[in-house]
């Protein structure tokens, strides 16, 4: 009888440890939900010595992180690469154009990062960058605030053109590094 009462003894507490390990608040991957209309994405390259600036209008990111639990952290992140604009005309001609980002055979860059880490002054996301099926690792610095339901991102990335087969032989040096600012605000996934 003595072990009867030892086996239920130990049967409810193994109950009552798996009902507090479902129930105990826990570090769970978390899912945000990008505000496009509050986001921004930004380029800046130089031309000779002129500044250009631009911006893509039309991107998305399937956001995955949780600060407290960086091992579930996944981003996916898709810019509409025909959404680019710049002001001046034979700039942006030059940078959807066949040489350029030829948006109708490539619609879309792409940067997906399964890992992220913390460093001294916020994130890094390593990943892989992907324009005009040109693949290369990439790394994102970006700081992060979260305030509620709500979270702020902003990050810079930069890159060199001819690593994704981005321009032609008489570009020359024009534009060779593009610096990607990026300004995301997203809200918790319910």
């Amino acid at each position: 009888m003595m072990k009867d009462k030892t086996m239920a003894s130990h049967s409810t507490l193994l109950t009552a440890l798996a009902w507090a390990c479902l129930l105990a608040p826990a570090s769970f991957a978390q899912d945000w939900i990008v505000d496009k209309d509050a986001s921004l994405l930004r380029l800046t390259t130089h031309v000779s010595s002129e500044e250009v600036i631009g911006r893509f209008s039309e991107f998305d990111a399937a956001i995955t992180l949780n600060p407290d639990d960086l091992s579930t952290a996944h981003i996916d992140a898709v810019v509409q690469t025909g959404s680019g604009h710049i002001a001046k005309s034979d700039y942006q001609s030059a940078m959807v154009g066949g040489a350029g980002l030829d948006i109708t055979a490539h619609p879309e860059a792409r940067f997906v990062s399964e890992r992220v880490v913390k460093t001294e002054t916020g994130y890094e996301a390593q990943g892989i960058l992907t324009i005009k099926d040109h693949s290369q690792p990439a790394i994102l610095p970006f700081t992060l605030e979260i305030e509620g339901d709500r979270a702020i991102a902003n990050g810079e990335l930069v890159i060199q053109r001819a690593e994704f087969g981005v321009g032609a032989a008489g570009w020359g040096s024009a534009a060779a590094t593009i610096t990607l600012n990026i300004h995301i605000e997203a809200d918790r996934a319910q």
